[in-house]
């Protein structure tokens, strides 16, 4: 039944469409040092921020070097979402900045582009990450660039 229920997450975007969100992450990764994660499950049961941080923490995005993780947080039943970044990226990035990239994102999600929606906030955010995180020589990705899912 988990598998089920995971599958029926994932089929959210098209086979298509995930890989165009997981080059976006690639993409904004490239110049910097910040790891991007991208993480989809059908319910938001909690208020928005408060299950985005526990998503967070479960897919150990606090424990990167330079605590320089953003994550992208969608409850697509719930129409619920968020953009959550670590204490390292949220000192240097400006006043207001992730409600910036959540706002023209939550434009696109009302015209139900969904995949530019997500693929172009990561974009965004992988601009900021290069400016104050730029890539180091002896950088590793520290967090895998894949989509996450769950089934709640």
């Amino acid at each position: 039944m988990l598998n089920y229920v995971t599958n029926m997450v994932s089929s959210f975007f098209t086979s298509d469409q995930q890989s165009q969100i997981i080059s976006a992450i690639k993409e904004a990764e490239l110049a910097t040092s910040g790891e991007v994660r991208v993480h989809i499950e059908n319910h938001c049961k909690k208020e928005v921020l408060e299950r985005a941080a526990e998503v967070f923490a479960n897919l150990n995005m606090h424990k990167t070097v330079l605590r320089n993780g953003v994550l992208f947080y969608l409850a697509v039943k719930d129409k619920k979402f968020a953009i959550l970044g670590d204490v390292g990226i949220n000192k240097v990035v400006p006043a207001n900045f992730w409600d910036a990239i959540k706002s023209n994102t939550i434009e696109k999600f009302k015209k139900d582009d969904f995949a530019n929606g997500l693929s172009e906030a990561i974009i965004e955010a992988g601009k900021q990450l290069k400016i104050n995180f730029p890539y180091q020589s002896d950088d590793i990705n520290e967090l895998p660039d894949d989509i996450s899912f769950s089934n709640n």
